[in-house]
């Protein structure tokens, strides 16, 4: 947002950017994150999908000011600080692997050392000074091989460490991501980046930085120790140049956080948009689109492109510096030895060995300054990691030795509130459901039906009441153990790709393929299966491309009956079906809920014909009277 005069001009965001304005420095700045929104409250202007300018008037619109920039760095400081603990989190658990990588990696210059002894022998014996014969030719040619030997060694942990790091990283994001399930409100876009962009570029981290920075101290050190066992003064020199080396990096990496920062922020909302667009690609055609989508995807290509150059122009600067102190370094300590085709010099093996060693000195800082922008990626990673990572889940829990075959439902004054500013989703909400009969929830849109399934099935926790089955608190189990003892089908049910028995049997994927069978014929899935070449072996397409939306939902309802669940849990199953369709799934879910406590979240009257309890909701409370079953 630029101020042009008294009033402000917005550029378009898209979802989760927030733009913060201050006059005192005139600048676009994205703020960290949700956590920063909060607090900030109407001081930051959050503009979400806006397809074109808009202006506000400077008065009363935003609010700016130094304050803001203060909260800002404030709260941006608190992630870094998150980050920072993600990463030695990780670090001391990858610690072995890391540490064996270290070691091989100063075996290398141990063996460089002496190889550069050998070298340097054999070259003074040209040069006419020395002793050197075909023994030290062999035994250079012997280190060779085993210098390649504990590359590839130090190759192999380095690479271990990295993809164990990833493994470890990638499974507890996943896990928190089913954990939040759909209370995560992010795009499907950022998610998928969050599990594959930012664990990709953890890898580096572990795999390649920690082991060259703690290399960067072991191997000039050994390296200045055997230069001065020889030489005195050409080791200080070393030690000299090692000194100079951060000082230099730092000098050239200043601002290089916020760069890959921001150069990860451009990257996740560049590779969130395309998903998201790629998803809705044909509404996006539909609609006549494409050409402009087209081209805000231009745009941010361009900008990752921008912020991507930036940052490696700090590794382009890093890596300069250092080869600018490596061709002084050796340089003074050729000045110092300039006498070594001369007759003058009191020991030219050393003087050859000394400059042997300036390449084997400065390559483990220079595979430090390589890897530097592994460790600018790692934390900007780090910092969208950490949120997820390092804050409360939906808590821990006991576990079920097994599922109960029967279950009543309770609900007793539980209220939920998703936000504030829109008011409860539920508010005091009571009535039980006894072990082996339905109640069907009905109300308007936003009544609070979906909460309540939600909250049977672990994705939020009320925030008053009791919620029990068989009188016993289930927020004293883990989330896991709610849907463990649930059957779940929903308005529109999700297919992978794979055959029709593979996308049933996620449901209990140890079921054999008689039970399997079975749940297709009580769901009525046979009825479409049984005229294809393969049956329930034909393959359909990612999200169900090949079958109706009724037979989608069939193989929803075989899922449940493969389940078997004792709590069976429908959220608006029998939506968007034709009435013909929606009969014949009625009349599945009526069997599927024979013996069963089901709670049935829906619009459709013909729900009614059941018998079965009715709770009438709006608002997030009960309307009227329950039927039967209070």
């Amino acid at each position: 947002m630029r101020p042009t005069g008294s009033e402000f001009r917005a550029q378009s965001l898209t979802e989760g950017e927030v733009l913060q304005v201050q006059p005192d420095i005139h600048r676009e700045a994205r703020a960290v994150g949700p956590s920063v929104a909060g607090p900030l409250g109407q001081r930051v202007v959050v503009m979400a999908g806006m397809g074109r300018r808009h202006r506000w008037r400077a008065s009363g619109q935003v609010t700016c000011g130094r304050g803001l920039a203060k909260r800002v760095a404030m709260a941006r400081a608190m992630r870094d600080g998150e980050a920072a603990a993600l990463l030695a989190r990780e670090r001391r658990i990858a610690r072995p692997l890391i540490i064996r990588s270290v070691g091989i990696g100063a075996a290398l210059v141990a063996v460089g050392i002496a190889e550069a002894w050998l070298v340097a022998s054999l070259l003074a014996r040209l040069l006419g000074f020395g002793a050197a014969g075909w023994p030290s030719l062999v035994l250079a040619g012997g280190l060779a091989l085993v210098a390649a030997s504990l590359g590839i060694a130090q190759e192999r942990a380095q690479v271990a460490a990295g993809e164990a790091a990833k493994a470890r990283l990638r499974s507890q994001v996943f896990a928190r991501l089913m954990e939040k399930g759909v209370q995560d409100q992010q795009s499907v876009g950022a998610r998928a980046a969050l599990v594959v962009d930012r664990v990709d570029a953890m890898e580096g981290y572990f795999a390649r930085w920690v082991p060259a920075a703690m290399l960067a101290i072991i191997g000039p050190l050994m390296v200045a120790s055997a230069a001065g066992l020889v030489d005195g003064i050409s080791g200080w020199i070393l030690l000299v140049a090692g000194l100079l080396v951060p000082v230099a990096q730092a000098g050239a990496g200043i601002g290089a956080a916020a760069a890959s920062r921001r150069q990860f922020g451009a990257l996740q909302a560049l590779s969130g948009r395309f998903l998201d667009r790629m998803r809705g690609l044909p509404t996006l055609v539909l609609f006549n689109r494409q050409k402009s989508e087209q081209a805000a995807l231009g745009e941010r290509a361009e900008e990752l492109r921008v912020r991507t150059m930036k940052v490696l122009r700090v590794a382009f600067l890093s890596s300069g510096a250092l080869e600018l102190i490596a061709a002084a370094t050796l340089a003074c300590i050729a000045v110092r030895h300039g006498a070594v085709l001369g007759e003058a010099h009191p020991d030219p093996t050393a003087a050859l060995f000394v400059l042997l060693l300036v390449p084997a000195f400065f390559l483990p800082l220079r595979l430090f300054a390589q890897a530097y922008h592994e460790r600018l990626g790692a934390n900007g990673a780090a910092t969208d990691l950490a949120p997820l990572l390092g804050g409360v889940g939906l808590g821990g829990g006991l576990v079920l030795d097994a599922v109960p075959a029967r279950v009543t439902v309770t609900f007793e004054a539980v209220s939920l509130t998703y936000d504030a500013a829109r008011g409860p989703a539920l508010d005091g909400l009571s009535f039980r459901v006894p072990a082996g009969e339905t109640l069907v929830l009905m109300g308007a849109s936003g009544a609070g039906k979906t909460s309540v399934l939600r909250l049977l099935m672990g994705f939020a926790r009320p925030d008053a009441g009791r919620i029990a089955f068989n009188g016993r608190d289930v927020m004293a189990l883990h989330p896991t153990e709610l849907r463990r003892m649930a059957a779940y089908v929903g308005q529109r049910a999700h297919l992978f790709r794979g055959t029709l028995a593979e996308n049933i049997r996620l449901a209990r994927p140890d079921a054999d393929d008689a039970a399997v069978a079975a749940a297709a014929k009580a769901a009525r899935v046979s009825d479409f299966a049984d005229d294809l070449p393969l049956g329930l072996e034909t393959v359909v397409g990612e999200g169900g491309f090949g079958l109706s939306g009724g037979q989608a939902q069939r193989v929803a309802v075989a899922r449940a009956f493969l389940r078997d669940a004792p709590l069976v849990l429908l959220d608006e199953p029998t939506a968007h079906l034709d009435p013909g369709t929606e009969a014949e799934v009625m009349e599945s879910l009526k069997r599927l809920c024979l013996g069963r406590t089901a709670i049935i979240a829906t619009h459709a009257r013909g729900f009614r014909a059941w018998g079965v309890p009715v709770l009438e909701l709006a608002g997030g409370r009960r309307l009227g009277k329950q039927m039967a079953g209070n």
